[in-house]
């Protein structure tokens, strides 16, 4: 793939949020990294779940409408990054299927060879404390080794994550969306947006010398 060798790391913040748990990680991850020195699009996937649906839950309606000045996301997000930040709700262990229906549809960037290399980490919220955190990332995470993008996770590489205790990526219990991410999650949320973007700047640094 053609590799942007010059300028500030290009970072994608991708996700999906129906009542806003994950909209407020990623908003995290954006601010995170742009302090890192990052160029950084904030971008939403399209809803696809019915207005009826969405309109008989009053959060889900009231979230949909406080973000219609977030941008949808597209390919050309995908292929202008240099890395990834991608998170989705889990539905059943798995990402939710607004997201998958995104994934889904990068096969003509995948099959250029544009999304090799690609830094990529991935962050969920759930309903409930054992409701798929791990399956929702690992799951995001088989799309990027498809991809051949390169996996950052947190790790425990920060004390924050003994304290969050998700080595895989930042993840939050919402009790259907009654409990925003607290200073906790966000400050884990921070720290792996700032991973990424160290990761991804050494990578440029070292394919430009």
């Amino acid at each position: 793939m053609a590799y942007d060798l010059g300028g500030p790391v290009r970072v994608a913040v991708i996700y999906y949020s129906a009542t806003g748990t994950v909209y407020e990680l990623a908003k995290a991850a954006a601010v995170a990294a742009e302090k890192a020195g990052a160029e950084v699009r904030l971008r939403k996937v399209r809803e696809i779940a019915p207005d009826e649906v969405v309109a008989a839950n009053r959060m889900w309606l009231e979230h949909v409408e406080a973000t219609r000045h977030i941008g949808e996301a597209t390919l050309e997000d995908l292929d202008w990054a240099d890395a990834l930040l991608m998170g989705a709700p889990t539905r059943y262990g798995a990402p939710a299927a607004q997201f998958k229906q995104f994934i889904d549809a990068t096969g003509p960037l995948w099959g250029r060879g544009r999304l090799i290399n690609k830094i990529a980490s991935s962050f969920t919220s759930t309903a409930t404390a054992h409701g798929g955190q791990e399956s929702t990332i690992l799951a995001l995470n088989n799309t990027f080794y498809h991809w051949g993008a390169i996996i950052v996770p947190p790790g425990y590489a920060d004390p924050v994550q003994f304290r969050n205790g998700n080595p895989y990526g930042t993840s939050h219990t919402s009790q259907n969306g009654e409990i925003p991410p607290g200073e906790v999650q966000l400050a884990a949320m921070e720290f792996q947006a700032r991973r990424v973007v160290e990761v991804a700047q050494a990578f440029k640094r070292g394919r430009a010398g």
